[in-house]
């Protein structure tokens, strides 16, 4: 037995936890017993809110090393030199099942690396897609909920899911990814991540760039097909926290190497694709893989809860040298994640040891608010301008001036010509084997089938325009005759 003593919460110890306090032997329950109150009190609140998406996740620490240089392209204290090593946090998840799925659903797979830099917290907060389905915030509430379950039946429903889709084309692209068996990966180890959206690179010479950010697996790319990922669904729910843990445990350290995309902004003016749109990749041909670094898993959480659960990511933990661009989605994720955290956690989110940027002083006049742990700002003065010494800001850390050209304050609708179908073709037919072709006509006619018709119709012409061979082969799956062109 144990010689270290069971306390209650404030401390005192504790000589009976297996016996309420109670009048006589079969008498009621006393209000006095502050531990059985204490204790069922706590309980009761053990839960906190589920995140809305992203919800079911597995998380580990690690590190970053440097092993190329890239100061040419930003002054980043965490790219500042080869070998140096910045502690990470990594939370991978998936995106649209409750805390409850099952790890294998078809679902994108979350990629959040936290980067704890002497310069504060950088949060990379992508997927294991290149791509997402949209392209403006506004419309992320209402993809998401019909990700979700029919508000009166409380089930999950194609119509919901395939309907937004077959309506909002720029998804093509992204929906040819996440039918395939990609939408599947066999373990959190052996995919892909990626930061998705454009960021902006500032050098210390004040000249900046476009980048795009992409971490490759050391361990190979595996995925299940549909009937793999169904027959692990039943056997083992959360086979990939299982991994995940079992491996690291083992001294068997997952890895990824971060390569930089680099587009000039000169380049970005006059390109055939929308920098900045989300449901476009920059073809690598054009835009090669520039090596950056090795990031390695080493440690799993001693405590699930304290390390994963409270893990809070916001892609506005940013650092100089690495700035916003005008990625609608991304300007609107600025905003939705700190927010979303300030719900589920408190307004003092960053005081939790996970999320706290430790390698660095927060010095800032935020004050008080629910779960105040730290100091609080001691004695100091809570004011900005002051006397007194307070902490004070620091110029020469000017964001990089982004200039915009003289127009209407509006709610503009999209005007670059690039089309929502292109690359979703180019995968289609140049990216994919025949038998990568034949396992996503499969996987889409078994989800796309339990659809109405006139959506199944409506989806099957977005394909088309992809790519008539796709479109044709999704209509035969689905026993439908639908007339389109050779080239739509």
């Amino acid at each position: 037995m144990t010689s270290i003593p069971l306390t209650n919460s404030n401390g005192a110890p504790l000589p009976d936890d297996q016996n309420s306090l109670s009048a006589g032997p079969n008498g009621p329950l006393l209000l006095q017993d502050y531990h059985l109150i204490d204790k069922l009190a706590h309980f009761n609140r053990e839960r906190i809110p589920e995140r809305v998406v992203h919800a079911k996740g597995s998380g580990a620490h690690g590190y970053f090393e440097v092993t190329n240089d890239v100061t040419m392209y930003t002054k980043a204290a965490v790219f500042s030199k080869i070998g140096k090593k910045t502690p990470v946090f990594l939370r991978f998840s998936t995106v649209g099942g409750e805390k409850g799925s099952a790890d294998a659903e078809r679902d994108p797979r979350g990629f959040a690396v936290k980067f704890y830099t002497e310069e504060g917290n950088w949060d990379l907060v992508g997927n294991n897609t290149p791509v997402f389905f949209i392209r403006d915030t506004i419309k992320f509430p209402d993809f998401i909920h019909t990700q979700k379950r029919n508000p009166q039946t409380n089930l999950k429903d194609a119509n919901m899911f395939w309907d937004f889709l077959s309506l909002t084309p720029e998804s093509t692209h992204q929906v040819s990814i996440l039918f395939s068996d990609r939408g599947t990966p066999k373990n959190y180890r052996q995919m892909n991540g990626y930061g998705s959206h454009t960021f902006k690179l500032v050098n210390a010479r004040g000249e900046a760039c476009w980048c795009k950010f992409h971490f490759k697996t050391e361990q190979g790319i595996e995925n299940f097909t549909r009937e793999e990922a169904a027959r692990m669904c039943m056997e083992d729910p959360d086979h990939a926290q299982r991994d995940l843990h079992e491996n690291i445990a083992r001294g068997n350290f997952p890895a990824w190497r971060l390569f930089f995309q680099i587009m000039t902004r000169e380049q970005a003016l006059d390109y055939r694709y929308d920098p900045f749109d989300v449901t476009k990749v920059w073809p690598q041909a054009e835009f090669p893989l520039i090596a950056v670094g090795r990031l390695v898993l080493d440690r799993n959480p001693s405590n699930y809860f304290a390390d994963t659960e409270q893990a809070a990511f916001s892609p506005s933990n940013l650092v100089p040298g690495i700035e916003p661009s005008p990625d609608k989605m991304l300007q609107g994720r600025l905003f939705s994640y700190p927010d979303t955290h300030r719900h589920r956690l408190g307004p003092n989110f960053m005081q939790i040891p996970i999320n706290c940027p430790y390698r660095t002083r927060i010095n800032n006049y935020q004050r008080d608010g629910a779960m105040t742990v730290l100091t609080n700002g001691g004695s100091g003065v809570n004011y900005w301008p002051n006397s007194f010494g307070g902490p004070a800001p620091q110029p020469c850390l000017n964001e990089h001036a982004e200039p915009i050209p003289a127009c209407a304050l509006t709610r503009h609708k999209r005007t670059h010509p690039n089309s929502d179908f292109e690359q979703a073709g180019m995968l289609f037919r140049r990216v994919m084997t025949e038998e990568q072709r034949t396992n996503l006509i499969g996987n889409i006619v078994a989800h796309l089938g339990k659809a109405h018709v006139e959506i199944q119709k409506r989806q099957i012409c977005n394909f088309a325009r992809a790519d008539p061979e796709y479109g044709r082969r999704v209509a035969a799956g689905l026993g439908l005759k639908v007339e389109f062109p050779a080239r739509m």
